[in-house]
């Protein structure tokens, strides 16, 4: 016999988040039916107020309880630099470092050569009008130094010298293994990173 329709809705849902297969989605449902209301009321507040109060920053595309968001509204931090990463997550692995001090613009997602519309599903339009700006010096690639991140890399540093021949544009220096993923580097080697990034050949 086969779930309950609510059931088996729910599973589907759960196993639609990265790295849930159907086995660990069903954990997740047993967990909650097992666990009484109190938590499952918990969780649909918790959801509830995350869809309520959460936004893109339209001006770095973080999310924010605000827009422009808290780092974008930091009138102390640097103006003229700009860090692109991939995923909110990845500003969050900057900042614990503390050896960045400038401004932020999330791509949300990844160029993949093989999908002619995979540009319209990230926030580079929206990078190239921000580094259009004059007051933008100095652009670092922050992404992860894997396939993904190398080929959207080589992507920005193309279209950037296009737009902004004058830009400096560097890279976290190699301190970070080939394949790795930025949200799980220790602070340190990723705050040397940071601090000897390398330009770009030109």
């Amino acid at each position: 016999m086969a779930y309950p329709d609510p059931i088996r809705q729910l599973i589907t849902s759960f196993s639609r988040l990265p790295s849930v297969g159907r086995r660990t989605a069903e954990r997740f449902v047993f967990h909650l039916l097992n666990a009484g209301k109190k938590d499952v009321v918990e969780l649909n507040r918790s959801i509830e107020e995350l869809i309520a109060s959460i936004r893109s920053c339209q001006a770095c595309w973080d999310f924010s309880e605000t827009s422009p968001c808290f780092y974008c509204s930091d009138m102390k931090r640097e103006r003229n630099i700009l860090c692109i990463v991939h995923e909110p997550q990845d500003v969050q692995a900057i900042e614990k470092t503390g050896k960045y001090k400038g401004r932020y613009h999330v791509i949300r997602k990844m160029i993949k050569v093989d999908e002619e519309d995979s540009l319209n599903k990230t926030k580079i339009r929206e990078l190239f009008v921000r580094i259009e700006q004059k007051d933008i010096t100095e652009v670092i690639l922050a992404l992860n130094p894997d396939m993904p991140g190398e080929t959207t890399m080589l992507f920005l540093e193309k279209k950037i010298k296009v737009i902004r021949p004058d830009l400096i544009i560097t890279r976290l220096a190699r301190g970070l293994p080939m394949g790795s993923d930025l949200q799980y580097a220790d602070e340190i080697t990723l705050g040397s990173a940071i601090s000897h990034r390398t330009g770009v050949g030109k």
